[in-house]
């Protein structure tokens, strides 16, 4: 329905949506919908004081008849609250007594609603100030106090009740909702009651504008599409609007009027008559006059504060009730509208409106859990969407809205979005109820919202100065790493004010409000961090320092969820869940790690490269060791020193992983100074086969004769072991000094490292004790390259240096003709070199070796000399004889190696060489017995029993081997006939 009246006083606001106080303060747009029809802000102020008015005063000189709860008739048959809330109001007006308007202002307690809202009653009402500069202003009844509040002046009161007698006099006996109040004040004012001609044609437009809206735009009983009393008022208010009216009290228009109003008033949903007219009871024009009759509850002085006589005031408004088709139910949603509204309208300063919207809010929880009609559901609605739009634009960025001293006034807020969002949620929305079940709770998620997005919010202002810094550090993908940095800082702070300030308020309605926030920031700044690690490569102290600062915060995030979460249902396990570490000291364990390999690779690189040139050459008579582990021990050195000036937190650690970076490079140079070396066993000479000696004067002679200018022909070979290629004895020694030194070293570098790790911030004194710093597997590789290259020499030096006086002459033919004295001589030059070369830690394994090698190679020409060797019971003397020399040569007056380890190392010599001594029959005995022993069997049932590891006196092989090296007639026709044994290898 179009409106035929447009706003013809310049001077007036022509707003549809009445936000507005009754003092003219400004707040949010009306939620309550759009008139259609632009009313003035004083239009409506005069329509609703002229209903308040009316529905007060008594008709005619009796009073009116007010019944204790109100039911509307028919149409709308809603009950008022069976029991008083913070705001209904059960006290009424008892038939026999005076106006309620013309009832005395008493000096009453506080108002009871506005304790039952949580409003203080600190101020006092300025019109019960009873000095003597107010005292002539001061109301004495309640009429004067809601003229005064609503703004009305003496003049246009005085019309108003005037124009009420009129009607009262005119309709004795009718109640006043049986009225159309427009339209009696049409046909009862007359233009002289007016001060102007303009005026008064300003106030006939208003009525006729408000019987539009209420009858045409807004009716409460709907119109039928072709409503032919509708039509007809529309003519009427059509032809009003294009030229003046004169509406008398009988006249033609007026009866008109009349006859067009009156059955759109009357009308009814079930279609039977009702006394009670319908004009100014449909939404939203009832709820935008019942707005500006509750806005004047604030005292004009001070427009935070309700008066001190509200109890009256809304015991007043409740007698409009009836004519505006308001109930309960809408009484109770406006009043929460018009507090909320009003501590907007006045700067949001007074957060106690808040606390007592939010209180009201209470009461229209328990009306729409109930509620059936829908025109009421779409009301709530969007009132309870505009008031939840509003608290929710300040909390979803609560960190800019709120500060310390505010935060009464945030808890007020989040109160209010709270009680707003469960009525919307769980009272209308009919997902809710399909989501029921599913235990949905509005409260903890609204505030988990909340806190989320004001903590993003809250980092993204701050990230503004991280891109700020990006944009000028030229690399738009990685901030400059100091920047991240401070940005930890900043997020340590941030969550610490959060934690002291934000999170007791919302922990009202989340109890893990500030594990939420901080497991937001941790996924906030873990997005940048892992940014800032992809590009990454090296250990740089920037990078190191992010690091450092990402871990303290993500330490404080951690603790501070874990805290929050302690007496959770889950222990805070949903929570920890959320955030996954951010590894920082495993990035700079990994970075370490990545640096500590590079370094050891470089160690076996240059060990590659220039260990093939070592000559292990003595670099100096006091340093008898190689020039090349000079600088492998410095680039080592170096290492360490360059470890622990890295600028990170976790060195202890991370020495494990250096110890072994160095070991492995380090083992790689003991395998290439021993490598080509040889081992004892490369050097022993293969062992003939089994033969029988060689018997008779003549082969003996023969044999001396042919062997004596050998001897004299055979020069010594030691000059070969030390000339100049790398296998010579004293560079076998330097070798030997090497690796000993190597073990020297390291234990200087251990206690070092030791130093370092004690010396550092960042060690834990009751952790370290030593081990993690210990080169264990390159000293292992010392001790068993010295033992090898003791061995490898001794051999050497035995078998293939004085090979010619070993094994190819010592008794060779004769024994008493080839006896040990040439080799002892050629031998002791060799214990001299090695004595005076090697290390006097090393000297006694070298010499000691060297003894075992020759007492070997002794032993070996005595069993495995081969046919050119043959010995008789008389031999043994002069064998022992020259056992003892040899001895004797490692004594070397006391200044050798020691007896004991002397005669420890000829035991096994010692034990064979009683088996020269026996008789052949004994010893053939001996054989048969021992071979039973090991074997189990007689001797003609088995083959040449094999060679052992180990010589022994007890052993059928070293047995026949005697037996084989025997010059006698019985030992030779043993072994021919029992295993056929040639005189010829």
């Amino acid at each position: 329905m179009a409106p035929f009246y447009r706003e013809r006083n310049a001077g007036e606001s022509k707003r549809h949506n009445m936000g507005v106080a009754g003092n003219g303060v400004s707040g949010l747009g009306s939620p309550f919908g759009e008139l259609g029809v632009e009313f003035s802000h004083s239009e409506l102020r005069e329509t609703a004081y002229e209903i308040f008015v009316a529905t007060c005063r008594p008709s005619a000189g009796k009073p009116l008849s007010w019944s204790p709860q109100y039911q509307r008739s028919g149409e709308r048959e809603m009950s008022l609250s069976p029991s008083p809330s913070p705001v209904s109001f059960s006290s009424t007006y008892s038939p026999a007594s005076s106006s309620p308007l013309q009832r005395s202002l008493t000096s009453s307690a506080a108002s009871t609603v506005k304790k039952a809202l949580g409003l203080k009653s600190s101020k006092k009402s300025p019109y019960k100030d009873g000095s003597p500069a107010r005292s002539s202003k001061r109301p004495t009844t309640v009429s004067e106090l809601m003229r005064i509040q609503m703004g009305i002046s003496e003049e246009r009161d005085s019309q108003i009740r005037r124009a009420l007698l009129r009607i009262a006099a005119g309709q004795i006996g009718k109640q006043i909702e049986a009225m159309v109040l427009p339209l009696e004040f049409l046909q009862q004012s007359k233009a002289s009651d007016f001060l102007n001609p303009e005026e008064y044609e300003a106030w006939k437009v208003r009525n006729l504008k408000v019987l539009e809206a209420g009858l045409l735009l807004h009716p409460l009983v709907p119109l039928e599409k072709n409503d032919s009393a509708a039509g007809r008022l529309c003519q009427v208010l059509k032809g009003a609007s294009e030229r003046p009216t004169e509406i008398g009290k009988n006249s033609e228009s007026m009866q008109a009027l009349r006859s067009t109003v009156m059955p759109l008033a009357c009308r009814s949903l079930d279609g039977y008559p009702t006394d009670t007219c319908h004009w100014a009871d449909g939404l939203p024009l009832n709820l935008m006059l019942y707005q500006i009759l509750l806005e004047a509850c604030f005292d004009g002085n001070d427009k935070c504060a309700l008066i001190e006589e509200l109890n009256e005031v809304l015991n007043l408004l409740k007698k409009s009730w009836l004519m505006l088709g308001i109930n309960q139910m809408l009484h109770n949603l406006c009043f929460s509208w018009v507090l909320f509204n009003r501590f907007i309208a006045t700067g949001q300063v007074e957060s106690s409106l808040l606390f007592a919207s939010e209180n009201q809010l209470a009461e229209v929880a328990k009306n729409a859990k109930a509620i059936k009609d829908p025109l009421y559901a779409n009301i709530l609605k969007s009132s309870l969407s505009s008031m939840l739009g509003w608290t929710e634009k300040r909390l979803l960025a609560y960190h800019d809205t709120f500060q310390a001293d505010t935060i009464d006034l945030m808890q007020n807020t989040v109160a209010l979005g709270i009680s707003a969002a469960k009525i919307l949620v769980e009272d209308i929305s009919s997902q809710y109820h399909r989501r029921r079940r599913e235990g949905v709770d509005v409260s903890r998620n609204r505030v988990e919202a909340y806190i989320r997005s004001s903590i993003r919010t809250a980092f993204a202002q701050k990230m503004e100065v991280v891109d700020s810094s990006r944009r000028s550090y030229g690399n738009p993908r990685n901030p400059p790493p100091p920047v991240l940095s401070v940005l930890a800082l900043d997020i340590c702070d941030l969550v610490k004010y959060e934690k002291e300030v934000f999170s007791p308020v919302l922990k009202k309605w989340h109890p893990l409000a500030a594990g939420v926030a901080a497991a937001t920031l941790h996924a906030c700044y873990g997005s940048e961090l892992k940014q800032f690690l992809s590009g990454i490569t090296e250990l740089t102290p920037d990078a190191v320092e992010v690091l450092k600062s990402a871990d303290n915060l993500e330490k404080e995030l951690v603790n501070i969820a874990v805290e929050d979460s302690v007496d959770s249902e889950d222990g805070g396990k949903g929570i920890i869940r959320e955030m996954p570490p951010y590894e920082a000291e495993s990035v700079v364990a990994s970075l370490a790690k990545t640096w500590i390999k590079l370094r050891a690779e470089s160690l076996r690189e240059w060990v590659d490269s220039n260990l093939q040139q070592e000559a292990w050459n003595p670099r100096a008579e006091t340093e008898q060791f190689a020039p090349s582990l000079v600088e492998v021990i410095h680039m080592m050195d170096e290492t360490v020193e360059a470890f622990f000036h890295l600028p990170i937190p976790m060195h202890q650690d991370l020495i494990p992983h250096l110890v072994s970076g160095l070991d492995q490079g380090l083992q790689h140079y003991i395998s290439k100074a021993k490598s080509g070396c040889g081992t004892k066993s490369s050097f022993v000479p293969t062992l003939p086969a089994l033969t029988r000696c060689t018997t008779g004067s003549k082969l003996g002679v023969f044999k001396r004769k042919e062997k004596l200018p050998m001897f004299q022909r055979k020069k010594s070979q030691v000059g070969i072991m030390n000339g100049g290629d790398s296998f010579g004895l004293s560079q076998l020694c330097i070798r030997m000094n090497t690796l000993h030194q190597i073990c020297t070293e390291l234990e200087i570098l251990e206690r070092r490292i030791i130093s370092h790790l004690r010396n550092g911030e960042f060690t834990d004194m009751s952790a370290l004790n030593g081990e993690e710093a210990k080169f264990e597997l390159a000293l292992a590789s010392c001790h068993e390259g010295i033992q090898q290259l003791c061995e490898a020499t001794a051999y050497k030096v035995v078998f293939c240096s004085l090979n010619h006086l070993l094994w190819e002459g010592l008794y060779v033919g004769e024994p008493a003709s080839s006896r040990v004295e040439p080799l002892l001589r050629e031998l002791e030059q060799n214990l001299e070199l090695v004595a005076s070369t090697v290390h006097t830690r090393v000297r006694v394994r070298a010499l000691t070796a060297l003894m075992k090698a020759s007492f070997d190679g002794f032993l070996l020409v005595l069993l495995a000399g081969g046919p050119s060797r043959a010995f008789s019971r008389q031999d043994c003397q002069l064998i022992e004889e020259d056992f003892r020399l040899l001895k004797q040569l490692y004594l070397v007056d006391g200044d050798g190696l020691p007896q004991e380890l002397i005669e420890t190392a000829a035991i096994l010599v010692t034990n064979i060489l009683p088996l020269f001594h026996e008789e052949t029959e004994d010893l053939v005995k001996r054989y048969k017995r021992t071979v039973a022993q090991v074997y189990g069997s007689s001797i003609s049932k088995i083959t040449l029993p094999p060679t052992p590891n180990n010589w022994s006196p007890s052993d059928p092989n070293t047995v026949l081997r005697v037996l084989c090296h025997r010059n006698d007639k019985a030992a030779i026709k043993f072994l021919k006939n029992t295993y056929g044994l040639p005189k010829k290898l």
